[in-house]
């Protein structure tokens, strides 16, 4: 018996905020990832670490939003931990992968299409295993063609997304990456749970593990503790990125990019010269006689002038 899918059953709230978490762990990630480019090598692991941190947040975040509107009428639902956090640690860990390798090796093609790849696989196996962690009284089966298009949507928005962090300089190309990077999750999840048939199991029953899951038969119920660590991550990365000069526009105040070097010092007038008026180039300095410089320097203090030399 096939199970009667919702996967809107609060409408548009849940994809709206699930969108809006996605954009902004990816905001906060891929600003990160930006910020690398323009330190030193040493502080760049940090940045990106935290960079990875801030967009597998968002997109655990934003995994658990959207299933907060998925029921089965004839099924309750319920989530087991360790496949649930498995989910997490995955996804930090091979978006870390990407974003490493974009930060490391710059923006070459074959370095952002390995990342691209690699982030898109992270978000895909993320949202597959989260999706493997259900616990209903029923069996999860996926239409193949679906399943390799929303990998495919994912890898592809992923690598545009890191393409434009590292590339694009200002607020408004940030903006515009993270939004591409939210479509990528979005995108990925909305058309997996298109690919998913529930089969119910006859006589419906729970599943005898369910006291051993979280408590709960609506993901609503349990999304607020679950949520606790990566708002942590979120609003570590936010208050890095809140404190650092030059952090959002990556103007003065830090590192040139790439170099990693902060930019020399206007050089102050030499010592004894005219402000304004620089040697002409080629030009050679004539001594001047004792006598001379003795009656210009007479006529000069008669006039309350500055004596220079």
């Amino acid at each position: 018996m096939q199970g009667t899918v919702d996967g809107f059953t609060y409408g548009l709230v849940t994809p709206v905020a699930a969108f809006l978490m996605a954009a902004l762990g990816a905001a906060l990630g891929l600003r990160c990832t930006t910020r690398s480019l323009r330190t030193t090598r040493s502080c760049r692991a940090g940045w990106l670490a935290l960079g990875s941190l801030s967009i597998g947040s968002g997109v655990w975040t934003m995994h658990f939003v959207a299933m907060t509107g998925f029921t089965v009428r004839e099924a309750p639902i319920s989530y087991d931990k360790p496949l649930t956090f498995a989910g997490l640690a995955l996804a930090v860990v091979m978006i870390g992968i990407g974003i490493f390798i974009v930060g490391y090796r710059g923006a070459t093609r074959m370095a952002l299409i390995t990342g691209g790849t690699i982030t898109g696989l992270g978000i895909a196996s993320m949202h597959y295993l989260g999706m493997a962690g259900m616990r209903m009284a029923a069996r999860l089966a996926y239409d193949t063609p679906l399943v390799v298009l929303s990998v495919l949507i994912a890898g592809c928005a992923a690598t545009g997304a890191l393409w434009a962090a590292v590339t694009l300089r200002g607020a408004l190309s940030g903006l515009g990456a993270s939004i591409l990077m939210a479509v990528a999750v979005t995108g990925m999840h909305y058309t997996g749970m298109a690919a998913l048939d529930v089969h119910l199991h006859l006589p419906p029953t729970l599943p005898s593990d369910l006291a051993d899951v979280l408590p709960g038969d609506r993901p609503a119920e349990m999304i607020g503790p679950m949520l606790v660590g990566p708002g942590c991550f979120l609003l570590l990365a936010a208050v890095a990125l809140l404190f650092d000069p030059g952090a959002v526009t990556g103007g003065p105040g830090g590192p040139g990019p790439r170099t990693g070097r902060y930019p020399d010092p206007v050089p102050a007038p030499s010592e004894g010269r005219r402000p304004g008026r620089p040697p002409a180039p080629g030009a050679r300095k004539v001594p001047r006689s004792p006598a001379r410089e003795k009656a210009g320097s007479a006529l000069r203090e008669e006039a309350g002038g500055p004596r220079y030399r």
